[in-house]
């Protein structure tokens, strides 16, 4: 991950099991705030499905929010980047936020459990 992210707490959770009941579980204990569009997704993509096609895109959707929302730190980074993104009209820096959104998040897609 990027130095913002070792820079960090250490009271970020560890990476959970790679698995959607684990990654649900620290959900719920550690970013509560993502649970609802995540029981809904799965209640929609997975749960309601008839075979489970979708169920590794779900779980990479998911682990890289997760990974993201559970340091607050690197949470509060990523947001500002959108928003500096979404109000600036130079179409340089607008490229350049977003990338920085694009490696920080291709960064949480490779984490591991227990990282």
């Amino acid at each position: 991950m990027p130095a913002h992210a070792a820079e960090s707490s250490s009271l970020v959770p560890p990476m959970p099991e790679r698995n959607p009941k684990a990654l649900r579980a620290a959900i719920s204990r550690h970013t509560p705030q993502l649970l609802p569009d995540f029981d809904e997704h799965w209640k929609r993509a997975i749960a309601d499905a008839y075979d489970i096609g979708p169920l590794p895109a779900f779980l990479a959707r998911w682990w890289v929010e997760y990974s993201i929302a559970r340091d607050p730190a690197l949470d509060a980074h990523v947001k500002d980047l959108h928003s500096r993104a979404a109000k600036t009209t130079d179409y340089t820096e607008t490229k350049a936020l977003l990338e920085e959104v694009s490696r920080i998040r291709y960064s949480a897609r490779d984490l591991e459990p227990g990282q």
